[in-house]
């Protein structure tokens, strides 16, 4: 990166840390540090929601994404502004007028002990996994930039975010998320705006989706009903409903979020307009990775993404057998260009059977392509058995890195690193306040101050900090990160779900029932999972139906009625 590029990446970060961390200034106990002392007005509501799922993953995996494989991801957002309304309805008026800082507090008061420790530690486990997987994310970009292993800027990466964490508590993650966001929307319009003049100059924006589309990049809706398949639209509103109602309902990194808001009609607006903003926010994203797609199509791209490992192959003894590969990536791709000329030509002059003629001819080569890079993708495991070898999460970087203006650059650089902070501080302060909260304060030390609960919180944090570093260090292993996060969580969010659906529709469960029905369901679905029975969001759907149905049979068997609440 130039000069300038490091100046606006150094000067964003530290302008956004020293606002979050003024705004912040003077909080003195727990109620401030977990919930902000729910000051905050709904637009921040809005923001610090879409800034906590809004992770640096989004902006570059899912660019990645539709690049490899099209714009079908989309659709799993579909269910959003449903689940949006549901917890409108029935979660946030609950939450705010029992006042509880964590999500489980009520279910000890609706069922009992039990339950709510079950469902807390289902969270923790959860989230303090895919937390690693965020801050991995970051750790790629200074990798790329500086060319070494990601070892080593994973451990900077979550140091920085954990001591910025500890010492602002929710209040600070809130204010920052806000603007962290709004400078991510004008960084991606720029994106976009900048990929299409990079095009040549008879491909516009529309002949970019067009050419893309052809090649299957545009596919972003299919009706088809397939339980096997991970993306269409009834996976997206329903089996993306039952993630997301569990996410934003029970997942305590979003709870903690919009349990901030000034009062229960804040609250409603700002998960409302999350569910409006959403949805575009995220096509705008994968559109960006197609026209990416389309550049790269014009545009030589590196047989691999990730230079850390090509560079490691290209000084080892197998650099003649990928010099091979590559005299042979040439060929492919001017092959591909003259397809393309032809393609240009057809579609211009409207000729639909040359146009599907062509459409065959350039998926030849790019399968072609995909097979070249296999075969640098065993060069690299052949010289280095632990080496990574999916570059899905570099395809955007790489491109951002290598083409984009100066400045540009730097801007993009800070919007991942935003994302990244604004992400993982808000899981760490949620896993700092379901430690405390469910576990510290409720099992091990029930009468201390409020002074000694802060000083946990913060050492909750800190211990949860190292967890997700450690996890980090290992998420090069799982592939694209988007689908890691939301795949992990699938096999916990229907089963979480289920427990509050029960406990707020089923009255007539009690605590016992749902525990073993829990136990159960949770077993269940990681089975399922695990044999691939049907595809990830599906999960969702699964746990939490059986979380019902296992609950009502075990009441039923017991016969023993449950003492009345009023919750």
């Amino acid at each position: 990166m130039s000069l300038l590029d490091w100046c606006v990446l150094c000067g964003t970060l530290l302008a956004i840390v020293a606002y979050g961390v003024y705004k912040s200034r003077g909080t003195q106990n727990i109620d401030g540090y977990l919930l902000g002392n729910q000051s905050l007005p709904w637009y921040s509501v809005c923001l610090s929601v879409m800034a906590t799922q809004a992770s640096a993953i989004t902006f570059l995996s899912a660019p990645g994404l539709a690049y490899s494989s099209g714009m079908s991801f989309v659709q799993f957002y579909f269910g959003l502004p449903l689940a949006m309304i549901v917890l409108c309805i029935t979660f946030v008026p609950i939450f705010h007028r029992l006042k509880v800082y964590t999500a489980y507090e009520y279910l000890e008061q609706r069922f009992d002990l039990n339950t709510r420790v079950l469902t807390a530690i289902l969270f923790l486990i959860q989230r303090g996994l895919s937390t690693g997987i965020t801050i991995y994310a970051p750790a790629i970009i200074l990798s790329t930039i500086l060319n070494i292993n990601t070892v080593y800027t994973t451990l900077f990466i979550g140091i920085v975010v954990v001591c910025y964490t500890v010492y602002g508590g929710t209040k600070a993650v809130s204010y920052t998320q806000m603007l962290q966001m709004s400078i991510i929307f004008l960084g991606l319009f720029a994106a976009g705006y900048v990929v299409v003049s990079l095009l040549p100059e008879n491909i516009g924006f529309i002949k970019a989706i067009s050419i893309a589309g052809k090649m299957g990049r545009a596919n972003a809706i299919d009706f088809k009903f397939d339980w096997n398949n991970q993306y269409t639209v009834w996976s997206g509103l329903i089996g993306g409903f039952f993630l997301q109602l569990s996410y934003f309902g029970t997942d305590q990194s979003q709870v903690g979020r919009y349990l901030t808001g000034s009062s229960v009609g804040q609250s409603r607006l700002g998960l409302l307009m999350n569910g409006l903003v959403k949805i575009p926010m995220q096509f705008l994203i994968l559109l960006i990775g197609v026209l990416v797609f389309t550049f790269y199509q014009y545009t030589k791209p590196p047989i691999f993404f990730n230079s850390y490992e090509l560079n490691k192959l290209e000084k080892s003894d197998l650099k003649p057998a990928l010099d091979a590969i590559y005299t042979q990536y040439d060929a492919a791709f001017s092959a591909k260009q003259h397809a393309l000329e032809k393609l240009n030509i057809a579609l211009d002059q409207g000729d639909e059977a040359r146009i599907d003629a062509l459409r065959q001819e350039l998926q030849t080569a790019d399968t072609e392509s995909k097979s070249l890079k296999k075969a640098a993708t065993d060069l690299m495991l052949k010289n280095d058995k632990n080496a990574d070898v999916n570059d899905n999460n570099y395809i955007f970087l790489s491109f951002v890195t290598r083409y984009l203006p100066q400045g540009l650059i730097g801007l993009l650089i800070a919007i991942i690193f935003l994302a990244s902070m604004g992400s993982t501080a808000s899981a760490l302060n949620s896993l700092a306040s379901t430690s405390v909260i469910d576990v510290y304060k409720r099992l091990i030390r029930k009468d201390r101050s409020d002074d000694q609960y802060l000083s946990a919180s913060r050492w909750a944090t800190i211990f949860w900090g190292v967890i997700c570093i450690v996890m980090a260090l290992y998420a090069s292993k799982i592939g694209n990160l988007i689908e890691a996060v939301n795949i992990l969580g699938s096999y916990v969010y229907g089963t979480v779900l289920g427990i509050f659906l029960v406990a707020f529709y089923v009255k007539q469960v009690d605590g016992r029932s749902v525990f073993f029905a829990a136990l159960l369901a949770e077993l269940l679905v990681c089975v399922t999972g695990y044999f691939d029975v049907i595809a990830y969001l599906w999960l969702n759907v699964l746990g939490c139906f059986l979380v019902v149905l296992l609950s009502l049979l075990i009441q039923a068997a017991e016969g023993v009625k449950p003492a009345t609440t009023k919750y």
